[in-house]
């Protein structure tokens, strides 16, 4: 796709998973090619179902099993647009979904590629990272949908 267009605007879907601990705490990621936290996810590939593509995603980026347990909004505008250090431009429309971790499932551990670090963060905390500029926008929302649906 990049041989035909450059490094003009692509416009592509991707899905993010917040997942969340027991003690309600927010699993984040420091994603390796813009050195920002953020919810884990990517994108959404040719016929494969949004729900399909996160669980895919913790699975490749963080070796984990998850469990999706609602859809927490749909997120997109100026704020999902990332230019990347070669120059590509993307805008992303993202489905958030609400996740947990499947029983049996081993602890995060970042593929070293796209994810470098993981934390688990309480709402309060998110502040005190260097977050992409659309986390601010759909972390309250998914910490009030957790609060809401939480069993």
């Amino acid at each position: 796709m990049r041989e035909k267009v450059g490094s003009d605007l692509l416009m592509l879907p991707s899905a993010a998973a917040f997942v969340f601990d027991d003690a309600g705490r927010l699993l984040l990621a420091s994603h390796g090619d813009v050195g920002l936290w953020a919810a884990p996810g990517g994108g959404i590939d040719p016929d494969e179902r949004p729900e399909d593509a996160v669980v895919r995603e913790l699975r490749e980026e963080l070796g984990l099993d998850i469990e999706v347990r609602g859809l927490i909004g749909v997120f997109g505008g100026p704020e999902f647009r990332t230019v990347y250090p070669n120059g590509h431009q993307v805008g992303y429309v993202i489905a958030a979904y609400a996740c947990a971790i499947a029983p049996g499932s081993a602890g995060p551990e970042p593929d070293g590629v796209e994810i470098n670090d993981f934390r688990w963060v309480t709402e309060q905390q998110l502040s005190e990272l260097s977050t992409t500029p659309w986390t601010p926008i759909a972390a309250p929302r998914a910490f009030a949908w957790w609060r809401a649906h939480a069993r």
